[in-house]
């Protein structure tokens, strides 16, 4: 399967595949850790880089426009709803870290988790955050639509290692006062060993490049017998006012 690629285009693909590492590149950290917030929550969004010796200043984004804000720390003491969307940094010796999302929600409950996307073995962390902390009782976590853990007070639900079957669409159910509130179903996906892309994945099953090697070799074979059949009648048929007269060949 290899040498149907030239050497070149074999370093295209799998340089494509493996991005280079930049130890240079800054990181945005939430504190405390859940993309998904209500509103009216404290979020403190943290810059990791190195900085010149002579200047520490950081530089802000929100949604790809700059951020007045210059220290490490961009604090936002009382998310809206406008508030949500993608945050960038950079210091003075880094290169621009890649973007994290927040979501600031309106709800009474809402499902956090530390990950969305974890590997087998990675643990699940889940909380089922109400608004302004206001008291939560007989709080139950659901996947799937079917009870997996209940706390009588508020507690968070921890997986110690994932196994494919956690995969799933997740919320969490509590009672705050007196009404019985739900949280909006969030997705959790549980990656296994064989889901990582690699360099064969650039090229199509097997089956395919059969098909599609003997496709082209009939299609060639095809146009050469049709020529081949062409220039053979062109060779024997006289055409004369609409009639044929046969003639006999070399």
């Amino acid at each position: 399967m290899w040498q149907l690629l030239p050497p070149a285009a074999l370093l295209l693909l799998v340089s494509a595949d493996t991005p280079a590492a930049d130890p240079s590149k800054a990181v945005v950290l939430l504190d405390p850790p859940w993309n998904r917030v209500l509103k009216n929550d404290h979020v403190a969004l943290k810059c990791q880089g190195d900085y010149r010796v002579e200047d520490n200043s950081t530089k802000w984004w929100h949604n790809g426009t700059r951020i007045s804000s210059q220290t490490s720390s961009y604090i936002i003491a009382d998310a809206k709803v406008e508030d949500s969307g993608e945050y960038e940094c950079q210091t003075g010796l880094s290169a621009l870290s890649d973007p994290v999302k927040l979501e600031v929600h309106i709800d009474w409950l809402l499902l956090q988790a530390t990950k969305w996307v974890v590997n087998v073995g990675e643990p699940i962390q889940l909380k089922c955050h109400s608004w302004k902390k206001t008291p939560v009782v007989k709080v139950q976590y659901f996947q799937n639509g079917r009870g997996k853990k209940y706390f009588h007070q508020n507690s968070d639900f921890y997986i110690p290692e994932a196994k494919l079957e956690h995969s799933g669409s997740y919320f969490c159910r509590g009672i705050i006062g007196t009404k019985n509130e739900s949280s909006e179903s969030v997705q959790i996906i549980v990656q296994g060993p064989g889901t990582s892309q690699t360099v064969s994945s650039f090229f199509p099953p097997w089956h395919q490049i059969t098909f599609c090697l003997v496709m082209g070799l009939v299609f060639v074979v095809d146009t050469w017998l049709y020529f081949s059949v062409q220039r053979h009648l062109q060779n024997s048929e006289e055409w004369r006012n609409g009639k044929v007269t046969w003639s006999k060949g070399p």
